[in-house]
């Protein structure tokens, strides 16, 4: 579980403290696929109960979000109060430290939803605004805060992604009628939302089964603006994979494929010539190590890694460990005997499988969501993942 909301303060928090770190987070939102590698953030700069600043993390654009809420605001920031979602940085990396602009600005007050996870810097900006006088609020909307930077956590603790397993089943678990049949199971809201998980995405993970039974794209077909491709990547340990299948003849040096075979033969150059990087990684019985897969996937600064795949794919990332969320949507329908379950798993590990836990619903017409975690990725119950 989550640690239950923390406010460490030098001065008492308000009442209007919710609402402007709710605006905060409004703008963090607006991040949303532009961000990665960085964290995604929002700020607020507030005078007399009035917003004089505001601002959001673009990673092209460099500023940081407390930058460029204190830019609006101008000499209106002298005396105000920040709000902002994360701790501010106070290290040079591709910009100067935002807690020497605050004080420099004149800010009387930082109110932060939450510490930086990266531990070379938790705190430290907290304990160096303290000390230049100004008065600190810490975890006002931490909870909603540490779940929309989860994947950043994730990343920058264990240079891993975080790894969401999305699927659309029925109510008896059943995500296809029978093996290699694509079948629709939820409606337009429910499609919506998982294209929605798609966009803040960094990858897309699939197998090779999903590809040769489905045809899939796997494209983000929001229409929203992303800072970086949709990167599309197949496991495929046999190499098994033809260039008419539809990710391939789309492929615009964004199609990974994750074999077990020697890169230097004729069908992996076929695939090559075609768009399609193959990468070849170690194996285990004949299958594709999946921590290996996360790890280079992890070097590529992927930080959010969406995994829609079959029943053989899906168990084996379970079996392994290596999913931390579930976004499962499942339509009011009963498919009966016959059907493809959700994972591919040995009824014999049910007693010692993981539960999730914090989990939510969300209706989505007919349908309804379910979310849920396999570990805490800020490590406060002990369950981190270990590289």
């Amino acid at each position: 579980m989550h640690k239950p909301t923390l406010i460490r303060s030098s001065t008492s928090a308000t009442a209007d403290d919710i609402t402007w770190m709710e605006r905060a987070l409004e703008l963090a939102r607006e991040g949303t696929a532009l961000t990665h590698p960085n964290p995604m953030v929002g700020a607020v700069v507030v005078k007399d109960g009035e917003a004089v600043g505001r601002g959001y993390h673009r990673y092209d654009e460099r500023d940081h979000a407390e930058i460029v809420a204190l830019r609006e605001a101008g000499e209106k920031a002298r005396g105000a109060t920040l709000y902002v979602t994360l701790e501010p940085c106070c290290h040079t990396g591709r910009t100067g430290p935002c807690t020497k602009a605050i004080i420099a600005a004149g800010v009387r007050r930082v109110v932060a939803a939450m510490e930086d996870p990266n531990p070379e810097v938790a705190g430290q900006s907290f304990a160096e605004l303290r000390t230049a006088g100004l008065h600190v609020t810490e975890g006002i909307e931490q909870d909603e805060a540490m779940r929309l930077n989860e994947d950043f956590a994730c990343w920058i603790k264990t240079q891993l992604p975080f790894v969401t397993l999305k699927a659309a089943l029925t109510l008896d678990g059943q995500i296809a009628m029978r093996p290699g049949q694509e079948t629709s199971i939820t409606g337009g809201p429910a499609r919506d939302a998982g294209q929605r998980l798609r966009h803040a995405a960094d990858a897309v993970l699939t197998g090779i089964g999903t590809v040769l039974a489905d045809d899939p794209l796997l494209t983000d077909r929001t229409g929203l603006a992303r800072r970086r491709k949709l990167l599309r990547v197949v496991v495929d340990s046999n190499l098994r994979i033809t260039p008419d299948k539809k990710i391939v003849e789309s492929a615009e040096e964004d199609v990974v494929v994750f074999t077990a075979q020697p890169p230097s033969g004729e069908k992996s150059r076929a695939i090559e010539r075609a768009g399609v990087e193959v990468v070849s990684v170690p194996a285990c019985e004949g299958h594709v190590e999946l921590r290996e897969v996360l790890r280079e996937l992890g070097r590529r600064q992927i930080l959010n890694l969406l995994l829609e795949a079959g029943a053989e794919l899906n168990g084996a990332a379970i079996a392994e460990r290596i999913v931390d969320k579930m976004a499962l949507f499942y339509a009011p329908k009963i498919m009966g005997t016959g059907g493809v379950p959700l994972a591919a798993l040995p009824s014999s590990g049910f007693l010692n499988a993981p539960a999730l836990s914090r989990l939510t619903l969300h209706g989505l017409g007919r349908d309804f969501a379910v979310e849920g975690y396999f570990r805490d990725v800020y490590g406060h119950n002990g369950t981190h993942r270990e590289d």
